[in-house]
This record gives C-alpha cells, structure tokens and sequence, in this order.
C-alpha cells in the first residue's frame, strides 16, 4: 500500500479522532492505514490530514475525519459484515469500511467520482469493494439484505428503499435534513425501525434521478 503522510495520519487519529472519544480499535487502525491524500486532488494533499471536508470535483467533498471516524464506528462493524455505502465519492470512506468490515457495495451517481474512485481503490490493492454507478437513493437491491448501511450525502428523509434493504438487527447511519442535518442511527428491528439522533452534521445533498 502507498505511504507517506504517517506521521500526518498519527496526528490525525490522536488529536482529532481519538481525543474526541472514538475507541473502535479496528476504526482508529483503518484510519492510521487509510493514505487519505491520495484521494483528494495533488493541490489539496497538503490540507488532507487536517479535520476538515476538502472538494474534491463536482460540487462533492471528502467528509472530515473525525466524521468518517465517528460514522465507521457508529455501525459497529466486527469484520464479518457485507455493507452497503450510498455516495462513493472519493472513496475514502469505502476504504475505511473495507478495512473493518468483509465486503462493500458502493453506490455513486456521478461517474466521474466513481472511476476515478475506483482507480485509487484499485491501486491501493482493494479487493473486496464493489462499485455501482447510478441512484444511490435506490441501494443495490441484489446483494440486499445488508448488515449495515452507510449514507454520506444527506436526503431530506431517509429513503424507503435504503430501509428495506437493511437485515433485521442492521445498522445504518445517515444524514438526513436540507438547511438543518443531523446524523441518524436507523436500526432494524423485526416488525419496525427504531431511530436516533446522534450529532449535527453538514454534508452535501443526496442526488436522486427521481
């Protein structure tokens, strides 16, 4: 895997990650991996261990990485489970769960983001993230149901769909609001799902072709 950066990425899961309470050791072990500079553009490199969202082309961000941290760990992920991500977008984050979870299936609407992902994840050595093109707010029905489902783009509401295709017992975390976003932990339980605010969040809107 390509290095460089580490003691940047030391500092990172100390002073921005772990300070601020998250404890997942397989989380903070992805994020000390994870060369987070190589997925955003050569003239942000130098600005990709601050914590901080950065653009990275078509109106998209990468999420700051206390954000990724803190969404990594909120689905409680052992290593056994098959997760579905909504927003491929750079694909750091689908890095991050491909290191603590089994197998990935991301979603992306906009192709470029999702080749260009695709390409790193590819050169980094990544064998077990599957990519789709297309209306995340849809999921990726055929490899349904998920152990645990992660949105980084926030709808207004969290997509019927999305909830459908969660196992009983799943976790799925996203944001969900317009002006005014939080973080929602939806569980599924068997008759119903339960769901809980966790923190508020800014992230870029969720593209639906519908």
């Amino acid at each position: 895997m390509k290095n460089g950066y580490i003691k940047e990425r030391e500092r990172m899961v100390e002073v921005q990650i772990e300070a601020r309470g998250v404890k997942d050791k397989k989380v903070l072990s992805a994020m000390r991996k994870v060369p987070r500079h190589l997925f955003v553009p050569e003239n942000m490199r130098p600005y990709a261990y601050q914590d901080e969202p950065l653009l990275i082309g078509e109106g998209q961000t990468i999420s700051q990485p206390y954000i990724v941290a803190y969404m990594s760990e909120a689905l409680r992920l052992t290593g056994n489970e098959v997760v579905l991500e909504v927003g491929t977008g750079s694909g750091y984050q689908a890095a991050i769960l491909a290191e603590v979870a089994k197998e990935v299936f991301s979603v992306e609407l906009v192709e470029t983001l999702s080749l260009r992902a695709q390409e790193v994840l590819r050169e980094l050595g990544y064998e077990n993230i599957h990519f789709r093109i297309g209306d995340g707010t849809l999921g990726w029905k055929e490899y349904a149901p998920y152990d645990a489902i992660m949105v980084t783009a926030a709808p207004a509401q969290v997509p019927q769909a999305l909830q459908e295709q969660l196992k009983v017992g799943g976790r799925m975390v996203i944001p969900v609001g317009s002006a005014f976003q939080e973080l929602v932990l939806v569980t599924r339980e068997r008759r119903k799902f339960k769901k809980r605010k966790l923190l508020p969040v800014r992230f870029v809107p969720l593209i639906s072709t519908h």
